[in-house]
Parts: structure tokens; C-alpha cells; sequence
């Protein structure tokens, strides 16, 4: 019997081309994603009017009559040319929440706008309101009126967004409308060092200005997050991108609706990270939780008896891994509430009870406000706390000068306040040399320094061989 064979070439061929439409199976079908949900995707364009306070010049600088050079200076800008300053526009981009025309983008994009125009998939373009916006998730609501009810997207639930999933995002990037670019998500929960309330998406999908403001959809065309910034050296796309989660945005979202702002919990504590250093020099066995360097006046922290060189180890039942974990924590939960609080004091733990106040306007961010220590090897000279200071009931030494030592080694300066020393509080410099000559040698002990209106705590070790 003879048998039939398939010359080399053709079986070549045919395995290339049942290996490329399996490739092409396996890959995500974006064609229709986009197809699909596109139409709920928005162009903002924005223009602000100039404003007096824009103008490059008021007047004359301010040189005294009798100065030898007000005559030049007066005839120079006497003679300067009057500069009209310039309206300004930008383009951003959103996505329709509700058919009656709630619209969702970033913050920044309508920030000290004039007016906020939104553009349709089929090219109307209508006026917008802002409801309101909330500067910390950088997330803001607009609203239009339409004839007919508008495309919307779907919400997708964040708690199953994984990492190495595909993502698509849509948007107008350099105002090139309903541009689509693909990625996968890098990472969850990414904290910037200018926003402590949003545990940011990571994605690699391609955003450039103009895509603020725009969706981030999974592959079953679910909104999962508001593409909301990048990092990058070039000013373009560079690989790192950012969107605000989407449960974030819609919780920013209801409190707009309800009232035009968002009220986030306040603990009252500025925090720092606890290093393998501190760690040991708490008695830790790794580093975790959030370091506790200053308990703010008046505040919930306070109240429930928390205490500097507190380390919160857990929040409402949830633990506090990083320090940058628990501002966000405590954003997210409504003033008012009750919550317990895990510390560790003196290496044991302690539960307490506090009741969150609502986060002021002003108050800046709770995170550790000072400098990483310098690693270089100095000394130590204190005095005194000026009159002033002990007047008002301020307690600790002022350090004068570093020289090589221990304490500089530990990243004290000058004009740094010690205000304890190895848990035990400093009272004067008398004092504050008694409890150096009694410091342990060969291990870290922790060191609290007041620093530029805030509190650090530092980790100083003695050679076993001074």
C-alpha cells in the first residue's frame, strides 16, 4: 500500500497558519470593545478668559522715590510695550455616567475654567456644569442636558481587577478624539508621593495630555478606573501610567451629587515609615505598620490616647502593612465613625477606640514631613530651647551643632529639636546627657526630633567601641 505524503512546504504552511488564527483567538477582541462602548466616551474641551492677575506687569516694581535708580527704572517700563494676556484652552477627556447626563473626569482638567464644553461620539457638542470636583482624587463631575438619553459605560468591580490583565483605555490624547491604546495592569494600590488617598491602577496602556479624565475598561468593557496621570521625564509616555480606581470615583462621586464635596476621615497624626533600623530599635521583629511622630492637638488621635512613637499596626480591623497604607484607609472612612486602632507601645500591643473628625481643608497630608536621615558621620552639640519656647511649655534640647558621631550618623542637623531619647522624654541638657551616658551600645535606639513644624523619629546607634 502506498503511502500518501504532504510535500514539506504545504505542511510548513499550513502549521503557520493554524498557529497564527490560534494566536489570533487567544488575543482580546478589542475591535468590538471599542465598537461597543466608545460612544460613552467624551472629548472636554475647556477655555479660561484672562485673568488681571495674569498680566505680566503691574506698574512699576516697587523702588523707593528717592533711589538713585527710580528714574531709569520708572522710563524703562514707561516705555515697555502693554501685554495683553492670552485666553487659555486645553482638551481632556471623560465618560457619561447616567443617561440624564452625569459626566465623570479629572479634576485638573476643569480646574479654573471658564467653560467646559463636552464633545459626543457623533460630534455634538454640548455645555457643562461642574457639580463639583474633589482635588485629592483628582476626580470631578460635570453635568449636560441632552434631547435623549446618552451612552453610558458599565462599572466594573475593582475587587476583581488582577494584575497582568488586559487593559483599554479611550481617550483624546493631544486632542485626538477616541484614540484607543492597550496595556496590561502593572500594579495595584501604588501610592504618589502627591496623593496619600488613592491607591492607584498602574498600567502600561500608552496615555499622553489629553487622556486625563478618560475610562480604563477590562475586557468585558467594564470601567475599572479614570486614566488620570503618568510619570514620565519627557512630558509624554514613558510606560507608567495611573488611573484612579473606580470604586474611588463613584464614592467621590455620590458625595459630590450630595452635597458638592467629599468628607474624608482625619486621624489627627503625622506617620513615617518604619525602617529595618526603627524596626529593630522598637523591637520588631520586620518592619510594619506606621510610625507615629507627632499626635496632632485636638485631634481624634489624641482623644483616644495615642502616643508619639506609637506604631499603628492595624486600622479598623485591617492591617497597616506600609505607613502610606493608612492614610488611605482613614480617607475612606466617613468622619464620625468608630473605629479600633491597633498599637504597639513599649513591644506590646494595645487596642484603642477612636472616632474620626473630618479631614480640614488645610491640614497637610498625614505622612512624615521631614527628610529621609543623611548617612554621613557627625557630632552633636545641644542647648537650651529658647525662652520663648520653654514659656510655652516646650520641652527638649536644640541642637547647635553635628559633628561626627553616632548622632549624625542617626541624620540629626542643626536646629532639630530632641524632644526623647530611647522612649524617655528630654527635659533639658543636663538631663539629656544623663540619658546618653545611659544609651545601650551595639543595637538602635529610637530618637524623636521636632523638624521644620513637624516631628521625625530617627534611629541612633552606638559602637559597641566608642
Amino acid at each position: 500500500m502506498q503511502r500518501f505524503r504532504q510535500p514539506f512546504w504545504l505542511v510548513t504552511v499550513f502549521t503557520l497558519l493554524w498557529s497564527a488564527t490560534a494566536s489570533a483567538a487567544d488575543y482580546p477582541d478589542f475591535v468590538t470593545l471599542v465598537e461597543r462602548y466608545s460612544p460613552a466616551v467624551v472629548s472636554i474641551n475647556t477655555k479660561s478668559e484672562p485673568k488681571e492677575k495674569d498680566r505680566p506687569w503691574h506698574g512699576h516694581p516697587s523702588i523707593p522715590e528717592n533711589s538713585p535708580f527710580f528714574d531709569y527704572f520708572k522710563k524703562f517700563f514707561d516705555q515697555m510695550p502693554e501685554l495683553s494676556p492670552q485666553p487659555r484652552s486645553s482638551v481632556g477627556s471623560g465618560f457619561i455616567l447616567s443617561a440624564d447626563g452625569y459626566v465623570i473626569t479629572n479634576a485638573h482638567v476643569v480646574e479654573d475654567m471658564d467653560s467646559i464644553i463636552v464633545g459626543l461620539s457623533d460630534r455634538t457638542e454640548l455645555p457643562a456644569e461642574v457639580v463639583g470636583k474633589d482635588t485629592r482624587s483628582d476626580i470631578a463631575l460635570l453635568k449636560v442636558k441632552a434631547d435623549t438619553p446618552l451612552p453610558t459605560v458599565k462599572l466594573g468591580n475593582i475587587g476583581k481587577v488582577k494584575v497582568g490583565q488586559w487593559v483599554l483605555a479611550i481617550g483624546s490624547p493631544f486632542g485626538f478624539e477616541r484614540s484607543a491604546t492597550q496595556g496590561i495592569i502593572s500594579a495595584l494600590g501604588r501610592n504618589l508621593p502627591s496623593d496619600n488617598y488613592v491607591p492607584f491602577i498602574q498600567t502600561d496602556a500608552a496615555i499622553n495630555p489629553g487622556n486625563s479624565g478618560g475610562p480604563l475598561f477590562n475586557l468585558d468593557g467594564e470601567v475599572i478606573g479614570v486614566n488620570s496621570q503618568i510619570y514620565s521625564r519627557s512630558g509624554g509616555y514613558q510606560g507608567l501610567s495611573f488611573a484612579v480606581p473606580i470604586d474611588v470615583a463613584v464614592d467621590v462621586v455620590e458625595q459630590l451629587k450630595a452635597g458638592g464635596k467629599v468628607a474624608r476621615g482625619w486621624l489627627g497624626v503625622l506617620i513615617q515609615e518604619v525602617t529595618p533600623e526603627l524596626a529593630q530599635s522598637f523591637g520588631l521583629d520586620k518592619p510594619r505598620g506606621a510610625l507615629v511622630g507627632q499626635v496632632m492637638d485636638d485631634g481624634p488621635a489624641l482623644a483616644a490616647g495615642v502616643q508619639a512613637g506609637d506604631i499603628i499596626v492595624a486600622f479598623n480591623d485591617q492591617p497597616v502593612r506600609h505607613s502610606s497604607e493608612l492614610p488611605l484607609m482613614v480617607g475612606r472612612t466617613r468622619p464620625g465613625n468608630k473605629v479600633p486602632l491597633i498599637v504597639i507601645r513599649n513591644g506590646k500591643e494595645q487596642i484603642l477606640t477612636v472616632q474620626l473628625q473630618e479631614l480640614p481643608e488645610e491640614t497637610k497630608l498625614e505622612q512624615a514631613i521631614a527628610e529621609p536621615p543623611a548617612r554621613n558621620r557627625l557630632g552633636l552639640i545641644v542647648t537650651e530651647l529658647p525662652t520663648d519656647q520653654r514659656q510655652q511649655g516646650e520641652s527638649g534640647v536644640l541642637v547647635k551643632d553635628v559633628k561626627e558621631g553616632p548622632a549624625a550618623s542617626a541624620g540629626i542637623r542643626p536646629g532639630d529639636i530632641i524632644t526623647r531619647i530611647n522612649n524617655a522624654e528630654v527635659a533639658n541638657p543636663t538631663q539629656f546627657a544623663e540619658l546618653v551616658g545611659q544609651l545601650p551600645t551595639g543595637r538602635p535606639v529610637p530618637v524623636l526630633v521636632k523638624r521644620n513644624n513637624g516631628a521625625l523619629f530617627l534611629a541612633l546607634t552606638i559602637a559597641e567601641k566608642e
